[in-house]
């Protein structure tokens, strides 16, 4: 097994004043060489928004653009009739596709919020562009790697236009537990929301993250009570 293990406070950092955002990977006026992602998985912001701003209007295309709120909610609306609140709990979809056009903004104009927005490579360019939005209570078990995207719309949670996986869990102080990969060629970035977590003895804190390849499965440690994001990517496409 190989990893990269990439610390919360070696990410890029944006403060436009209404937003904070902390990249994962290349983005924006954040460029770094070493970090142009982690094989299908383009972007990983960690974006905190003022209440009443966002992100007016604008369009994206050949891209599949996943937002999943940690706190607060998240105003949506778009050029091909979608509008309304993504609630934290949930998490929603759009496949870009040939073009798409779209606003995000904090749901509430007293309270600020938080949530991740990923991005990821799809395998298919120029489909029809579709929205998903579900809530993820239902999935959700204690203590277990719980899927919430994958390529197949019959399967549990959102799907997307790309041979990729996410899993969410919610893990007690002292689980181990094990994940393994849907396919043993794809690889794994594992991001810890809160918490601590040791994988192949990285100790990750909140919001570090870790890349792994070269297995088809590894085990987690949890010293303290942690909620961690999994998302199995082809490396290359």
């Amino acid at each position: 097994m190989k990893t990269i293990y990439h610390a919360a406070d070696s990410r890029g950092d944006a403060n436009h004043g209404w937003l904070k955002s902390r990249h994962s990977f290349s983005f924006a006026n954040y460029h770094n060489r070493e970090r142009m992602g982690f094989g299908a998985l383009r972007v990983l912001n960690d974006d905190f928004v003022i209440g009443g701003h966002g992100f007016g209007r604008h369009s994206h295309r050949d891209m599949e653009i996943i937002s999943i709120p940690l706190s607060g909610k998240l105003a949506h609306k778009d050029n091909i009739g979608n509008e309304g609140m993504i609630e934290t709990g949930e998490i929603q979809v759009m496949s870009a596709g040939t073009g798409i056009t779209h606003s995000e903004m904090n749901g509430n104009n007293e309270e600020d919020m938080a949530f991740l927005q990923i991005w990821v490579i799809p395998n298919k360019m120029s489909v029809a562009p579709r929205y998903q939005q579900i809530p993820m209570g239902d999935i959700m078990q204690p203590n277990a790697f719980n899927q919430v995207l994958s390529p197949n719309a019959d399967d549990a949670g959102v799907w997307i236009h790309q041979d990729a996986w996410f899993s969410i869990g919610e893990f007690d102080k002292g689980v181990m537990s094990s994940y393994q990969l849907k396919n043993p060629s794809n690889g794994v970035y594992v991001f810890v929301i809160s918490g601590q977590v040791v994988i192949d003895n990285n100790v990750l804190a909140s919001r570090d993250g870790l890349g792994i390849w070269d297995t088809e499965s590894f085990t987690m440690d949890v010293p303290a009570a942690a909620t961690v994001l999994v998302m199995e990517v082809p490396l290359f496409l």
